[in-house]
């Protein structure tokens, strides 16, 4: 029998073929398509997994270990050590009145500030209450409660250049100087609060503070508790003029990032001891008094920050 051109016994034809395996090759990219979307919606679920909590709350780890474990690190007057060794200051009658809230004891973590949110993402403690202000920065790492303190600026200023002086308007003018901390809010603060002054900028605050000591200047401005302290130690040369904040800043509880429940307590828990009263009674003994100096070995010249 006489085959027609492209015929070929057993094989179909030529054309036939050549289809067959464009078919082939469509079936196969179709399939590494599918196979690919997979492998990605896998990834993206992993990726969703690991946001979400993994096993159950830390408050739940909290009630069956019977403790709530505190990452804090001291710095005046969140937290101290006193003339007996045992820790006190803001963050100390929050954290153990949390912990009395929980029906748990407290279980104190000193760790060094630079690594206090890698010891809480180790699971080294359930919580930081240490001063800890709210950045767009450390969101991206942890999970940051609703605000339980705003630490504040204040003033001191000197009692002989300031006699007879209203505050604020007074302060406002040309003849007055405030001092602060060259690259600190306190600067920004004078001048938008206090336009028409001089403000003029120190290395640190001790520098600036001791310009208005000198008689060279006619205020201090300074992150609470500092321009208290100054006053409780220098009474007889400088005052308050307001207990005010001049500007406020937020610190809240830091928790490790998916865990819902644990964020819903803490933030309910401030919001109940700020609408009670109960918190800002404690901040204001801590950074508008000096009751509780005595309790303590202030050094005589602290420039570490008030909150971090």
């Amino acid at each position: 029998m006489q085959l027609r051109p492209g015929l070929h016994v057993g094989g179909g034809t030529r054309v036939g073929r050549e289809k067959a395996m464009r078919l082939t090759d469509e079936r196969l990219r179709l399939g590494m398509a599918a196979a690919l979307c997979v492998l990605v919606a896998a990834g993206a679920c992993g990726e969703r997994a690991r946001q979400q909590p993994s096993g159950e709350s830390v408050i739940e780890t909290i009630k069956k270990r019977g403790a709530l474990k505190v990452g804090m690190s001291t710095f005046v007057p969140w937290a101290m050590r006193d003339k007996n060794g045992e820790l006190v200051g803001f963050e100390i009658d929050v954290a153990r009145k949390l912990a009395a809230d929980m029906g748990v004891a407290v279980e104190f973590v000193p760790t060094a500030w630079d690594g206090i949110i890698p010891a809480l993402l180790a699971g080294k403690f359930d919580v930081i209450i240490g001063g800890l202000s709210v950045t767009a920065q450390r969101n991206l790492t942890v999970n940051f409660t609703v605000p339980y303190a705003h630490s504040g600026l204040g003033v001191a200023a000197n009692r002989e250049l300031t006699a007879g002086m209203t505050w604020p308007e007074d302060y406002n003018s040309s003849e007055v100087t405030f001092t602060c901390r060259r690259g600190a809010t306190s600067c920004s603060a004078v001048e938008e609060q206090f336009p028409e002054t001089t403000a003029r900028r120190f290395d640190d605050d001790s520098q600036a503070a001791q310009e208005v000591l000198n008689g060279n200047a006619h205020a201090f401005v300074s992150s609470y508790p500092k321009p208290t302290l100054l006053v409780h130690r220098y009474g007889d040369k400088l005052f308050l003029p307001t207990t005010d904040d001049l500007a406020r800043g937020n610190e809240a509880f830091g928790l490790r990032k998916g865990d819902p429940d644990a964020l819903n307590f803490f933030s309910n828990w401030i919001l109940v001891n700020t609408t009670n009263g109960w918190l800002e009674d404690r901040h204001s003994h801590w950074f508008k008094t000096t009751s509780w100096a005595g309790q303590v070995d202030l050094p005589e010249d602290s420039n570490q920050p008030m909150a971090e």
